[in-house]
């Protein structure tokens, strides 16, 4: 299979960043926007959050079908689902951060779980063809683990802006309601022109012998696949980690180190490891293969949390250290991660002889959004159980407390449960080279045996 082109690996990047224009934007700043704008409780809007993440998380499952049993002859399974849902999910992220004023405390409840309930449905439906298109772009582990660096520079990148251009304009005394108007019609701009930048650029090259899959058969390409599950389990906690210090971040910087303008500084170190991991993953990945890197940069990830937990309030240069080695350890999962679970796709097409790229990544995104859901969750409860205040200028010592676990306790707990399950994993990059060859061989096999008959048909 020919190597990737540039244009083709910086298309699928735009395509994640396009993504984190709606999905960083609601993560970093959503309970933001709900306790000190649209003035909900924090128990209530964790609530919300826990509940509108396990609906996205089955409406990815249902995204997932959605893709298998679609196919265009031009455009090919996937890229259509980005043409045309790119908009309505930027419309409702601009709705999301908009909950109509003077409404009864019941009434903006409402709004706010119906609105954010529609952005995670079309979110699903734009994100697992997305997700699903890497997989069918190449299966070659050097050009996967590209694709995984540059959907996590990406993703990054967006997070640096939010962090260092965003984050320290949202103070206490701050009006932030036409902050949040300003960014999203921005967003809705950019964002739409990257996703065409990505449907134009990222294609399809692998190929299938079943274009539309029935129900029965995505079913059958789930069951016995034993490493898409064990990396849907280390992913549902190692994201429910990473979301307690997403969600809580702001807060830690400005509450507990009282210093905003720290979320700044971490953001754009952040983004400057990204860069540097994502130059150097592919070559790590060769080395010493992708579940050593996972295991690895989650045990980094440990230390970091352990870092954040112990910081003392007012301790702003070490929290920035501490929050840092998280998200390096983040990085580095997170560039291999995607390739991972491309190569459970091989692996299901093994098994069973259907590829099925959409349901596979609706699963695991599914498990994903799942552990999404229980750290943005985790989050606002423990803000909640140090009573936290919205329109207090001065947290207690016992909010401050919960942000500290928040944001340092859950995500070393997550991580380390991460790397145990993923120790686990058999499918190393030696045993995904050998189901490749297996499968090309089986094709070429079928391939001959249909010219055989064909040949002894024709006259001397």
């Amino acid at each position: 299979m020919k190597p990737l082109k540039k244009i083709s690996i910086v298309g699928y990047g735009a395509g994640d960043a396009a993504n984190n224009l709606a999905f960083t934007t609601a993560t970093m700043f959503l309970l933001v926007y709900y306790t000190d704008v649209a003035g909900i409780s924090a128990a209530a809007a964790g609530t919300l959050l826990l509940v509108v993440r396990i609906f996205d998380a089955f409406a990815d499952v249902f995204a997932g079908r959605m893709v298998d049993k679609t196919y265009s002859k031009r455009w090919g399974k996937f890229r259509p689902f980005i043409m045309i849902g790119s908009l309505p999910l930027l419309l409702l992220t601009f709705a999301v951060f908009h909950v109509p004023g003077g409404w009864s405390a019941n009434a903006t409840l409402i709004y706010a779980y119906l609105s954010y309930a529609a952005l995670g449905l079309a979110y699903s439906l734009v994100n697992i063809p997305y997700g699903s298109l890497a997989g069918a772009m190449t299966q070659d582990p050097t050009e996967r683990a590209k694709l995984g660096s540059a959907r996590t520079i990406g993703a990054f990148l967006i997070g640096a802006v939010l962090g260092m251009v965003v984050a320290p304009m949202l103070k206490n005394d701050t009006d932030l309601q036409p902050i949040f108007t300003t960014l999203t019609v921005v967003f809705l701009v950019a964002g739409f022109a990257l996703y065409m930048f990505c449907a134009f650029t990222a294609k399809e090259q692998v190929q299938r012998d079943v274009a539309q899959v029935s129900l029965k058969q995505s079913i059958a390409t789930l069951k016995g696949n034993v490493p898409l599950l064990m990396l849907c389990i280390s992913s549902l906690v190692l994201l429910a980690g990473s979301m307690t210090l997403s969600t809580v971040q702001l807060y830690y910087f400005r509450d507990v180190m009282g210093n905003v303008g720290l979320y700044a500084a971490a953001s754009g170190i952040q983004l400057l490891l990204a860069l540097v991991l994502s130059a150097l993953m592919p070559r790590l990945v060769r080395r010493i293969g992708k579940r050593t890197v996972y295991m690895a940069f989650g045990g980094v990830m440990m230390l970091g949390g352990l870092v954040v937990l112990l910081a003392p309030a007012g301790a702003g240069m070490l929290a920035v250290v501490g929050v840092s080695i998280v998200n390096l350890g983040l990085s580095g999962v997170s560039i291999v991660i995607w390739a991972l679970e491309a190569d459970t796709v091989e692996y299901g097409e093994w098994k069973t002889g259907i590829r099925t790229e959409g349901i596979v990544y609706a699963l695991f995104s599914f498990t994903r959004k799942a552990g999404q859901a229980l750290g943005g969750a985790l989050a606002a409860y423990a803000l909640a159980w140090g009573g936290y205040n919205g329109a207090a200028a001065v947290q207690s010592d016992q909010a401050i407390l919960g942000i500290q676990i928040a944001a340092g306790a859950i995500p070393l707990v997550m991580s380390g449960l991460a790397v145990l399950v993923i120790s686990r994993y058999k499918l190393t990059d030696a045993v995904h080279a050998s189901i490749v060859y297996d499968i090309r061989e089986r094709r070429a096999a079928a391939v001959a045996a249909k010219v055989a008959p064909a040949n002894e048909d024709c006259p001397a």
